[in-house]
């Protein structure tokens, strides 16, 4: 089983095996974490092995697990539960039936969050659900935690309060930063987005790309646009200047804006 985390795997293979093993379900099962223990750990008396981030395992810990598997398959059941398939393996990966949990949809998580909601008795407008639901990305668990934080934070759980809890840029402030970018002087622009410094330039680069994908432009400017900010949030990554990141980022919209102009003048 394998996809993004919060996406149900641990708690869909648990289900199962109450499902299977009842009341005998504390005798039967054995749960591992592999990133608590990255060594093989094996009890061949059990008869269902749950291990649990089997991708922090080392190669030779997958190994010999395999020669495990070969050798306890009539009586025992393996699952193996991991978020990078592609550290597992192949010759574990041939032994298994692969199951991915894609993201969770936003109506699902939508649901089980008013169900957490309404249980908690918590003050969540629909603007505040709406965000909560957008910043999880249809991870469940981070979507909770969210919830949390911000209630811990703040009695009534707002849209604005999840995103400051979270140091997440406001989708207001990503719309008002990328007119200026498209629309202001270079000089005007450095001069307006430093007052969001709160955040930092690493906060916006991701929403305003996104936001480029709502704005009608052309096809290969939206292509070297995204590029370049693909650019420029490698480059923060690695702990480069806002400041000078910022320069290139108001650069490249004034370029990108002549571009523009050039397209639809020669059209």
């Amino acid at each position: 089983m394998y996809g993004p985390p919060g996406t149900g795997k641990t708690s869909t293979i648990l289900a199962v095996a109450r499902k299977l093993y009842g009341t005998q379900y504390q005798n039967m099962i054995l749960e591992l974490n592999a990133s608590d223990d990255r060594e093989l750990m094996a009890k061949s008396s059990v008869k269902l092995v749950l291990l649990d981030e089997a991708d922090a395992m080392t190669k030779d810990a997958q190994f010999a697990l395999r020669r495990v598997i070969e050798k306890y398959t009539k009586n025992t059941r393996f699952a193996l539960i991991c978020n990078h398939v592609n550290k597992i393996i192949p010759a574990l990966q041939s032994r298994c039936t692969r199951f991915r949990f894609a993201p969770l949809d936003p109506i699902h998580v939508t649901e089980r969050l008013k169900h957490v909601i309404e249980a908690e008795g918590l003050d969540v407008p629909e603007s505040g659900l709406q965000a909560l639901v957008r910043l999880s990305n249809g991870d469940m668990r981070k979507a909770l935690n969210i919830l949390q934080s911000t209630h811990m934070a703040s009695q009534q759980i707002t849209e604005e309060a999840v995103y400051l809890c979270t140091g997440n840029p406001l989708p207001r402030d990503v719309e008002q930063i990328s007119y200026w970018l498209l629309n202001e002087s270079f000089a005007e622009s450095f001069k307006r987005i430093q007052q969001y410094e709160r955040i930092g330039i690493g906060g916006y680069v991701k929403e305003v790309t996104m936001f480029v994908f709502k704005i009608k432009m052309p096809s290969d400017v939206r292509v070297q646009l995204i590029n370049d900010m693909a650019d420029i949030e490698y480059r923060l990554s690695f702990g480069c200047n806002d400041k000078l990141q910022l320069d290139h980022s108001l650069l490249l919209s004034l370029g990108l804006d002549l571009l523009w102009l050039l397209r639809q003048s020669s059209s």
